[in-house]
């Protein structure tokens, strides 16, 4: 099957709106920042050679690193075919590559090189010609949020943000892709969405949250609204509280550059879990469009609110050395690069409440840390007890609350945990769970996140991505707990492999409530 003869059934990529045909990229390219970096070597690359594999790009497609490594194209070409043997998801064919290799280019510079700029100018007018890319071009920032003010200026000042020759029959586009974390706070998040708004227009800049590309998420919106089932009992008069969490078994590893002084709160609180607890929380849109899924998002981040005592009703750690799968672990103050005085958290929990009717007394739990039991990203929905149980109390003491548990990573499903009768002559009454695994219901494989938000990005179609009310939003939310944390001084320590500080539990005992036990 050659890289354009893809069918509906090959392809988990279809388009939703004529489930005919696959939703294919128009003329375009994509110019890469940040091209040595892991994200553009293990995702990006990949993904985009899995596209280009799945018939979804076009045979123009074209390709751009820009690096301040002494490469040429071929040298650049060479790591693009290494990256992708290694991490792509779809089998290597030599077809596909070579279709692809013909497009890639490569310009060496630094976000401050005027002369560098100018000659990734050359190279894109170049493209539109050699390739036909009709000024179609979309520039991924894959650097550190410092680099972005510089990179969208340079943009800018060579001719690159706005199409050149744009007229009433062709509409050529200029589109940016920017990597999370979008600022540092609310006051930072609004100093980049000015300076970015400068260059592009608001419709052209993506901002990238990879969570919201998982398949497991957008089954969460199908989980709710395609069945009747869940509906009637999705709100404060059944749901007890909601639980969504991030573990990682892992460490920081070599990224204490970026980590240190950002924290579990600001990496994956702020941006993941937020978008998580909007698209659980969320009214029904009036339709999957990006204005309509971003309305009903930005009404429920709107309606937000922290408990008054934070100190209760928050729980931050920081993970100490121990053992975790068999292995004696370093502990983060001894992490290389770590300062050793450093009061960033690995660990952050907190508490938020949702003002509106439907979840007026339902509070929803967001943890996220390093060094935990295992990894895992998941949110259980918990209900509340039975008002009877006809029962001798005997006989239901193994039994808990009900539950809708959606897995978002790894081994993606959703789980209804219920009580159901022990076999026997007694009745007793113990909770059992009914699973749904993607790995099982589907012959089909997932895409890989990347997958889906490039080919969003090439099509211009942004549902799934956070607009800047959104992002400022989840700042507003966050920064007065960093803003208490800050005073409190040093985390709490907890032992690697752990799962977390004590104060986590007592902060749900408060509430009585336990955290589950992925």
């Amino acid at each position: 099957m050659s890289p354009t003869e893809v069918t509906a059934e090959h392809n988990p990529l279809r388009d939703s709106r004529d489930l005919r045909l696959p939703h294919i990229a128009g003329p375009c390219s994509l110019v890469i920042f940040g091209v040595t970096g892991d994200l553009a070597r293990k995702k990006l690359m990949p993904a985009v050679y899995d596209l280009s594999n799945r018939g979804l790009l076009p045979p123009g497609f074209a390709l751009t690193g820009f690096a301040r490594r002494d490469w040429d194209d071929q040298d650049f070409t060479q790591v693009v075919h290494d990256a992708v043997k290694q991490y792509a998801r779809t089998p290597f064919r030599e077809e596909a590559w070579q279709q692809l290799a013909e497009g890639i280019r490569f310009v060496q510079g630094s976000f401050d090189d005027e002369a560098a700029f100018e000659e990734l100018a050359r190279t894109v007018h170049e493209l539109d010609e050699q390739r036909g890319t009709r000024g179609n071009h979309a520039f991924y920032l894959s650097v550190p949020p410092s680099a972005f003010p510089t990179v969208c200026r340079q943009l800018a000042r060579s001719g690159l943000s706005k199409p050149q020759h744009a007229t009433d029959e062709t509409q050529p586009w200029r589109r940016v892709v920017i990597e999370k974390p979008f600022g540092h706070d609310l006051a930072s998040a609004r100093e980049l969405n000015d300076v970015v708004s400068e260059v592009f227009d608001q419709p052209s800049v993506f901002r990238i949250d990879h969570y919201l590309g998982k398949e497991t998420v957008l089954n969460l919106l199908a989980l709710r609204f395609a069945n009747q089932m869940y509906e009637p009992i999705w709100n404060n008069h059944y749901v007890d509280h909601v639980q969504i969490t991030m573990a990682e078994d892992i460490g920081i590893g070599g990224r204490a550059g970026y980590y240190d002084g950002i924290g579990a709160a600001r990496d994956v609180i702020q941006n993941h879990l937020l978008q998580l607890l909007a698209l659980t929380a969320m009214e029904e849109p009036a339709s999957f469009a990006a204005d309509d899924l971003v309305a009903e998002k930005i009404k429920v981040l709107s309606a937000c609110r922290l408990p008054e005592d934070l100190a209760a009703h928050t729980a931050r750690g920081q993970y100490a050395a121990g053992s975790q799968a068999g292995e004696q672990v370093k502990g983060y103050l001894d992490e290389d690069g770590t300062a050793p005085d450093s009061t960033t958290e690995t660990y952050a929990a907190i508490r938020v409440d949702i003002d509106n009717r439907r979840w007026a007394g339902v509070p929803f739990y967001l943890r996220a840390g390093k060094r935990l039991g295992r990894r895992v990203t998941e949110i259980a929905v918990v209900f509340k007890s039975a008002p009877h149980l006809p029962f001798d109390s005997s006989e239901t003491s193994d039994l808990g609350n009900n539950a809708i548990v959606i897995r978002v990573q790894p081994d993606e499903g959703v789980t209804i945990r219920f009580g159901a009768k022990v076999p026997g002559t007694a009745m007793e009454v113990r909770d059992v769970t009914m699973d749904f695994g993607y790995g099982h219901a589907f012959t089909q494989s997932s895409p890989e996140a990347y997958e889906r938000l490039i080919l969003s990005v090439l099509l211009g179609e942004p549902p799934l991505f956070p607009r800047h009310e959104e992002v400022e939003l989840s700042w507003r939310i966050l920064d007065p707990i960093t803003a208490h944390w800050a005073a409190e001084g040093q985390p709490e320590p907890y032992r690697a492999g752990t799962w977390g500080p004590g104060s986590a539990d007592e902060m749900l005992a408060r509430d009585g409530r336990v955290w589950r036990r992925p």
